[in-house]
């Protein structure tokens, strides 16, 4: 009886283990205080077309149908917490003003190097609510990796 106990008693320990690590790669999906700064994909002028922007995203995602190129707004990602390269092509992003609260979910479509994201203008004026943000050139915002 013994052993079986602590067969069980590993096992329990196991289980625990396996879902901490799910909930760490969930809370590691996200980010606080990043910088976003905006850029003139300007979707609807370019036909929603990733290749015309030379998004570098279109590699994978440039013949996707119009309707799943149109439902969310386009941002660069570079962010602090994430997946890197193709494997954040695709993926959308739940993104919060940190000064006004205002958010929206826009989806990954190219690369940046400003460390954080580089929203289409659109969706940078849209989250800019207080325009504080369009006078610095950026905001302050906080995103979670959301399923699209």
């Amino acid at each position: 009886m013994g052993r079986l106990g602590g067969g069980v008693c590993v096992l329990a320990v196991a289980v625990v283990l396996v879902i901490s690590a799910f909930a760490a790669k969930a809370n590691a999906q996200s980010a606080s205080n990043v910088r976003a700064t905006y850029h003139f994909y300007n979707p609807s002028q370019n036909g929603w077309d990733l290749y015309r922007v030379s998004a570098f995203c279109s590699t994978w995602d440039g013949t996707k149908p119009l309707e799943w190129r149109q439902r969310y707004s386009w941002t660069a990602f570079c962010g602090p917490v994430g997946p890197r390269g193709r494997d954040s092509c695709g993926k959308c992003l739940r993104v919060t003003n940190t000064a006004t609260g205002t958010q929206a979910t826009v989806r990954i479509v190219d690369q940046c190097s400003n460390g954080g994201l580089d929203l289409d203008e659109g969706v940078f004026r849209q989250l800019d609510s207080n325009g504080q943000g369009y006078a610095r050139g950026h905001l302050i915002v906080n995103y979670s990796f959301v399923n699209c």
